[in-house]
């Protein structure tokens, strides 16, 4: 075997199957929680085509160890991702190398193979990290010049005059973020009718298509992360759907901004993708014009060439593609997004969410949330497959996924999927 490649290198080949369309190649192993019928207890894994390797049983057996305290034991990544990239970076180039067909020691023992992999249909996956803290962004120059468009700005890709400068960005709700696969209750609130305000539920309920970052080494209050180190700082990406209802945003927002009309639900996709996985993917971005402040100005490949796509699956029925963008046109990166949060002296904890907003490209079907596509309802958005839709209805599933295309393999996010379900009746 040879120790000297690195664990997203193009050649390596498991002696799992993995089939060629599949997510989870040995280049990528992303990292998140499980937990099987007979083993409840959520643990670490790591996903490897159609199966997960159990970190936990791993480490209990003496082939996976980080220091002296167990760290996959637990219900969450956080105490992992908390030691920081050399230490992860290590841990994961372990894992490689314990799955390469070249290496025997779990290929050739049968007992312990057949205890370390576990088939993905037969678990259960869970939210992998503690979310202290969420912040949403507006990373996209596309989906900000269409809402703007929508709004009724004067003039086709007008943006706000402080959009250039720097990442935009609010405060989320970070005790409602979930694990994909979790139903979304249709939620309820005040609205603007033309003949007043009302309570009610929602009637233009949306998902965004989104990644976002999870924090792994914190940064500590009052200790702004320099342009060049903010990638330190991160673990990996996962997928966000930031569930919008849109006519409770619209009534609420004058003049604070974004509440009960977001804060109801926020999905992410269960594994975790380092940005080791990613590094093979790497691109300049869009040229950002005028040149940002220097503590955001960045040099080199700063985004990540992620093929994005959003489904509606309408009940009893196949899913229908609404959107395909691309996470490269990002204007502002994922380095831009942790400096300039921590700019002021904000601490960043490991667990955070750094949604990147809605992530739209340029053409048809490549806008990232119905508000767009349907220009806030007014133009019906006609599925392959279950009619038309303005906005979701109930029983719709939206299906979040995202992939990096290599050759002969997929680094990919799988699946984040939620289904809607009828709002809940409030008492007169």
């Amino acid at each position: 075997m040879n120790d000297d490649l690195p664990a997203n290198d193009a050649s390596l080949r498991s002696f799992v199957d993995v089939a060629p369309d599949s997510h989870f190649p040995i280049q990528n192993l992303p990292f998140g929680i499980f937990s099987t019928p007979g083993r409840p207890q959520p643990r670490v894994g790591v996903a490897i085509g159609n199966q997960i390797l159990d970190l936990a049983m791993l480490e209990t057996a003496g082939l996976l160890r980080v220091g002296s305290a167990p760290v996959f034991q637990g219900p969450d990544l956080n105490d992992f991702i908390a030691l920081g990239p050399a230490v992860t970076r290590s841990v994961r180039l372990g894992i490689s190398r314990l799955l390469r067909r070249d290496n025997p020691t779990l290929a050739s023992d049968g007992p312990l193979r057949d205890r370390a992999l576990v088939a993905a249909e037969e678990a259960s996956l869970h939210l992998p990290i503690r979310v202290g803290g969420f912040t949403d962004f507006m990373l996209s120059r596309e989906h900000s010049s269409n809402c703007i468009d929508i709004l009724g700005g004067t003039q086709k890709g007008e943006l706000w005059r402080n959009w250039r400068h720097l990442p935009m960005g609010y405060n989320g709700r970070a005790s409602s973020v979930v694990v994909g696969g979790t139903p979304i209750r249709r939620p309820s609130g005040q609205t603007l009718e033309s003949q007043g305000v009302s309570f009610g539920a929602t009637r233009k309920l949306d998902f965004e298509l989104e990644a976002a970052v999870v924090v792994g080494k914190p940064v500590p209050l009052d200790s702004p992360a320099p342009i060049a180190e903010a990638e330190g700082h991160v673990f990996g990406l996962v997928l966000l759907n930031d569930w919008s209802a849109r006519d409770i945003q619209a009534w609420e927002s004058q003049p604070l901004g974004p509440f009960l009309g977001k804060g109801f639900r926020t999905s992410i996709s269960p594994w975790i993708v380092t940005l080791d996985a990613l590094g093979p993917f790497r691109t300049p971005g869009p040229e950002q014009n005028p040149q940002p402040l220097a503590h955001l100005r960045q040099s080199g490949a700063r985004n990540f060439r992620v093929h994005m796509q959003a489904s509606i699956r309408p009940q009893s029925e196949d899913a229908s593609v609404v959107c395909r963008s691309r996470l490269e046109d990002l204007y502002w990166s994922i380095a831009q997004q942790v400096s300039h949060h921590t700019s002021a002296g904000c601490n960043l904890d490991t667990g955070d969410l750094l949604g990147t907003g809605t992530v739209s490209s340029t053409g048809p079907g490549a806008q990232g949330c119905l508000y767009e596509a349907t220009r806030d309802g007014k133009v019906a958005l006609e599925l392959e497959r279950g009619g038309r839709r303005t906005y979701l209805e109930d029983g719709d599933e939206v299906e979040l996924t995202g992939w990096c295309e290599g050759n002969g393999y997929r680094v990919g996010f799988g699946m984040c999927t939620g289904r809607i379900l009828p709002a809940v009746s409030h008492p007169a």
